[in-house]
This record gives structure tokens, sequence and C-alpha cells, in this order.
């Protein structure tokens, strides 16, 4: 088990373009390839242990494959049933989307993961999937992996989602495209819209009104990719986080997609007082440009509204809310109880133990800022509460264990991060 200690960081000025490339994104560029006719071209696709591991399942689904280190192409003539047990890794949002993929093509898969997904929820998506026909199921009544799926012919639908998570409405959308007839799927708030923006893109019937979905079946394959795949702004985040936090310094991150469902943590570190600008340069599947990010004197805000569009930044938020002026306040978050960890303890926790007064209830939790105290955090296995307190560091000496994890999302964040501040591997 490998940890780190962090140094407090100095004033620093720093533009950085080499910001891991989206996640999310990338997952859905590798599964929804399968869905087209013809070549798909992949840029800049995330080489990190969650997505090649998507990358490794639709090569088993028969994908043809070909990475030349630059660019992906990925060739299917349709899903083909696999003799391999298809292994998720440690990421949620791939075995989810699989799970609406799969659900209508024929042959039978088993779906799997790391020792933390095996223990993560999945009943919100195959629940709704076996009501509409899917041949689903796994340990716990079907709500934990190893989760078995035999193709099955599946009912058109009209379901109301009663929480806002892009898994269960990308699984959702994925299992439409090949249902009996139009399906709507609705949620009592907007989550993130990857999948919708990259299907139209592709050519799928897709049509969003308000809170509500609308999907007609596909009556041919769609037409393949061809994008770069932008740098994550939930990667971005933790450097936002730093240059806010540290006096006289400030970062321009370059290439993020700046989708709205994808930036409202740096909505928030506004509405706190960080001096943050954006510039769109490009715009096809994803609207992608630069984020600039000064220190300016952080305040106490209430986050209650959008929480599906922050849920991951919510750990470095956190380390904002504990350099910040008053009682910062979550609201409505009980989603980070299923995340790699249960993110309410485990950022409550780390920050007590940085001697920040935190108090917890079940949907969040409150953050009185202070004085950022040196401590040892364990991640346990998770890597945005890793890279969290890793940057919490750059304000005062931290070391932080179980440090592995970070490499599912972020293989180069140390490399970025030690352009800020020194570190020191144990």
């Amino acid at each position: 088990m490998r940890s780190v200690k962090v140094t407090k960081a100095s004033p620093f000025s720093l533009a950085i373009s080499e910001i891991a490339p989206d996640k999310s994104i990338s997952h859905r560029c590798a599964m929804f390839a399968m869905l087209a006719e013809g070549t798909s071209e992949i840029t800049n696709f995330l080489r990190a242990e969650d997505t090649l591991n998507s990358l490794n399942i639709v090569k088993n689904l028969g994908a043809r494959v070909v990475d030349d280190g630059d660019t992906i192409k990925i060739s299917s003539e349709g899903i083909k049933e696999s003799s391999e047990i298809l292994d998720c890794g440690n990421s949620g949002t791939g075995m989810r989307l699989f799970c609406g993929l799969l659900s209508s093509a024929e042959g039978h898969f088993v779906l799997t993961g790391d020792e933390y997904l095996r223990r993560r929820p999945m009943k919100r998506v195959t629940a709704p999937l076996r009501d509409i026909g899917a041949k689903l199921d796994g340990r716990n009544n079907g709500d934990l992996a190893p989760l078995s799926i035999r193709g099955a012919s599946l009912r058109a639908f009209d379901y109301e989602s009663k929480i806002a998570s892009a898994q269960v409405k990308s699984a959702m959308i994925l299992a439409a495209l090949r249902a009996d007839g139009e399906c709507s799927y609705s949620e009592p708030e907007l989550s993130r819209d990857h999948t919708e923006r990259m299907l139209k893109g592709m050519g799928a019937e897709i049509k969003t009104d308000g809170l509500t979905t609308r999907i007609k079946p596909m009556k041919k394959l769609l037409s393949p990719l061809k994008i770069r795949v932008p740098s994550d702004p939930s990667s971005a985040f933790f450097f936002a986080v730093v240059a806010a936090i540290t006096p006289d310094s400030d970062v321009v991150l370059e290439g993020v997609t700046l989708n709205p469902t994808r930036i409202e943590a740096f909505k928030a570190l506004e509405r706190m007082g960080a001096d943050i600008s954006y510039e769109t340069t490009e715009n096809k599947y994803e609207p992608i440009g630069n984020i600039r990010v000064k220190h300016s004197p952080l305040k106490a805000i209430v986050v209650e509204d959008n929480i599906s569009w922050l849920i991951d930044e919510l750990p470095a938020l956190s380390i904002a809310f504990a350099c910040a002026e008053g009682v910062s306040v979550v609201k409505n978050a009980e989603e980070l109880r299923v995340k790699e960890s249960d993110r309410i303890s485990t950022v409550v926790n780390g920050l007590r133990a940085c001697g920040i007064e935190v108090e917890e209830v079940h949907d969040g939790y409150s953050v009185k800022g202070g004085e950022l105290k040196a401590a040892t955090i364990d991640s346990h296995g998770d890597h945005r509460i890793a890279m969290s307190f890793i940057i919490a560091g750059a304000k005062c000496s931290m070391q932080v264990t179980d440090i592995e994890c970070i490499n599912t999302s972020f293989p180069n964040f140390f490399e970025i991060f030690q352009k800020i501040t020194k570190v020191e591997f144990l």
C-alpha cells in the first residue's frame, strides 16, 4: 500500500495542457462505437485502468480495436457473445452502462469488477431494466456484481427515476435504442448529458424536453464517432482548488469540456469568491475550451441544487470549504455514500483529522472553515478522496495512504502536481 507525503506549496502560475482526458466520455466512446456502422476514430482517449477495462470489454464483445498510440479506431459488426468474464475493474460507470448496452444483445454475458465495485449497488440499473424485460441477475437479487445478462427483447417504457443519475439514465437510453417502441425517461433534476449529446451527434433520435428525454429505437446503425476526447473537468478541478486556496496563484486549465452539466463545481467555487473565467475554443459533440482560476479569499456557501452535476467534485470542493470563511453546507448528496467509498464519511473523517470542525448528516455535511493541519489520511481505495487530501497538502503538509487507486482515473496526476509542490513517495 503506497503512500505519499506532500509539502506546502509556494505561490505559482501555471498553464496545464496535459490534464487527463475525460473519463465519462472515454467510456462512452468505447461503448457507443459498438452501435455504429463503420470505424469510429477516437483521439486523446483516457488510458487509465477504468477506461482501458471498457476498451478491453469492447474487444471481448467482438469489436476490432486498432491503437497506434494516438488514435484508437474501433470497428464493430455487432455485439458478439464472449467466452470471457467482462471485468469493469473499479468503474461503476462501466458496469451500469454495459448493463443497458448488453440487455438487448444476443447472447449471455457476465460483468464483474474489483472488490470495491462488487460492493456497490446495482439495483438502481438492474431493477428498471428487468421491468422492461431484461434477463439480468446478480448477488443479493441483482443488486451486487457479478451480474449475469442474457439478451432479451425489451419493451418500450415511460420511466420516472427517483434519482438524478447519469449512469441510470444512460443505461436506460442504451436499452431504449433497441426497445420495441418510443421510450421516455424523466428525472427529478437534469443529470450529466454526455450520452444524449454523443448519441445525437451519431444520428440517434433523442430529444430532451426539460427533465424528460425521449428516445426512438434505432432504425439502422449509427454514424461512427470522429472525436477528440476533451480534458476531464473533474480531474482539472483538483488544480482549480489548489490555485483558489494558494495565495498569489493562478492556473489555466486547457482543453476541458465546458458542458454546463460538468462545470458546476467551478460555478460553486466562483460563488465562494474564486476568480474564474471561461473561453470556448470549439463545439462539436461538446463545448470545449479553457478555464482560468485565480486565488481570492473564499467564503462559505450552501450546495444543495444540481448535486448530480458536481457529485464527483464534492470531495475536492470540501477542501475549499475547509479554507473558506464561515460554515459551508452540503445537502441532498446521499449519492456520495455509494461511490468508490462512502464519501460523506471519508470526507468528514479526513477533515476532522486535519483539525476542521465538521458535522455529518445522512445526505451531507457542514464544514466550518479554519486552518488545515498536517495529518495522515487513508483514501480507502477511493481515487477522488486520495487526490482531494493530496491537494490539501498544498496548504499544509499531508500524508495520504493507499494511492494506487489514482491510476483508475488520472495516471499523470503526480506528474502535474509536482510542478506545484514537492511530493515524497513512501
